[in-house]
């Protein structure tokens, strides 16, 4: 299969590898920028925990010289990926929810009390979920450090709009519900809307999913796509399966 890539630049490498390892060709198109934030405040203390809901901010919170003195500090990340950014930084105790914002919650009242001191929460400026509200009423205290920004990009990537517009590409992968919105609008500002109805959807989640069904034209019906597919878990490996599967489907029905 042909696929649109649209995780950013830094987050698609592995993933593109895995995908042109089981024989797809991966088209990267990202559709956000990401900005470390150098200048914002990382609070100071002592901190129970961190806790990580992507990649991006491991990364960032790694790029800060204050983080050599917290490596000692236990990391609770929202999934596999984010876990292995924290790893790669050099954070030796890592803990994965292998979920969304609501597991990783699970995971913290399972394992954490709220008397044993504050938590640091390293988010971007858009987060998916409130964990901070989600903890708060469990009687833990969330301090966010906004380290870093996801920036849409304002026009469909050329490559995107080239593949589209030719019908040369069989999918998209989506990773969150603001990238899938945010293909949607791109998509029908881009006047290519008809080009979704023989695409596959790739979804992380049911929330991504989901976040297709408010897209702009689908009212009218021709933002539709071929077929809509969500993983069956929330990480990148349970999405490649997908893939695959799908993969192999559509070649058995072609012989």
């Amino acid at each position: 299969m042909r696929l649109l890539v649209t995780r950013p630049e830094a987050d698609a490498g592995k993933l593109m590898a895995a995908l042109a390892e089981s024989g797809h060709e991966a088209v990267l198109a990202p559709l956000m920028e990401i900005d470390f934030h150098d200048t914002a405040e990382l609070p100071a203390g002592e901190w129970q925990a961190i806790l990580v809901t992507s990649a991006n901010g491991a990364r960032a919170l790694a790029a800060r010289s204050e983080a050599m003195a917290m490596k000692a500090v236990p990391v609770y990340a929202v999934g596999q990926a984010s876990a292995a950014a924290a790893r790669a930084a050099g954070f030796a105790r890592v803990r994965s929810a292998d979920g969304d914002v609501e597991a990783l919650a699970d995971l913290v009242c399972a394992e954490l009390s709220p008397g044993a001191g504050r938590l640091l929460h390293v988010a971007g400026s858009v987060t998916a979920g409130d964990l901070q509200a989600m903890l708060g009423v469990k009687g833990f205290e969330v301090v966010r450090a906004v380290l870093y920004e996801a920036r849409p990009v304002r026009f469909l990537p050329d490559v995107a709009h080239a593949a589209l517009e030719a019908r040369d590409v069989d999918g998209v992968l989506l990773y969150s519900p603001r990238t899938a919105a945010l293909f949607m609008s791109l998509v029908h500002e881009a006047g290519l809307d008809g080009a979704l109805a023989g695409l596959e959807a790739f979804c992380l989640s049911g929330a991504v999913a989901g976040a297709l069904a408010d897209a702009p034209g689908r009212e009218s019906g021709t933002a539709v796509f071929r077929r809509v597919h969500v993983a069956a878990r929330p990480e990148q490996a349970a999405l490649i399966e997908l893939v695959n599967k799908t993969g192999l489907a559509a070649r058995d029905d072609l012989t």
